[in-house]
């Protein structure tokens, strides 16, 4: 008689690898006020947030990319002019999976993490589910002063 081992999900949300601490500009920002708070952050992306705290959209680093390539004063063209307006989101409870087939359906590597309300409560860039991943392979391989 052959005994099949009952598979178990191990339930990994959205909540569990987000980064909680949002950096965000306002719309009327200047775009080099982006740059400097990534570059000081570094990280990939910044949000862009109206003044109630609602999202309205995100900077990364392909949009100073744009900057650059049409010669843009990052000083005097704002914010507004370069993010992606309501930038596809997941919710904290969304699983990993979900996370990352959005992430890869869509061609980016920054998701906000939204609440009921619409505010962003963090974010996950595709290094966020690399370092998880890592992890759980090391655990796996017995590798755990690694992490």
């Amino acid at each position: 008689m052959v005994f099949l081992k009952k598979k178990r999900k191990i339930p990994v949300r959205a909540s569990d690898i987000m980064v909680r601490e949002i950096v965000y500009v306002r719309p009327e920002d200047p775009v080099s006020v982006a740059a400097k708070k990534m570059v000081e952050e570094r990280i990939g992306s910044v949000l862009v947030l109206d003044s109630e705290g609602r999202l309205r959209g995100i900077v990364t680093e392909r949009d100073l990319v744009y900057v650059v390539s049409e010669s843009w004063d990052p000083n005097k063209h704002k914010v507004w002019e370069v993010m992606t307006e309501d930038p596809i989101i997941v919710k904290p409870d969304d699983d990993l999976v979900t996370v990352i087939k959005k992430m890869s359906d869509i061609g980016v590597r920054h998701l906000p993490v939204v609440d009921e309300s619409g505010k962003p409560i963090g974010i996950i860039s595709y290094r966020d589910v690399l370092d998880f991943m890592m992890s759980v392979f090391a655990i796996a391989l017995g590798l755990r002063e690694e992490l």
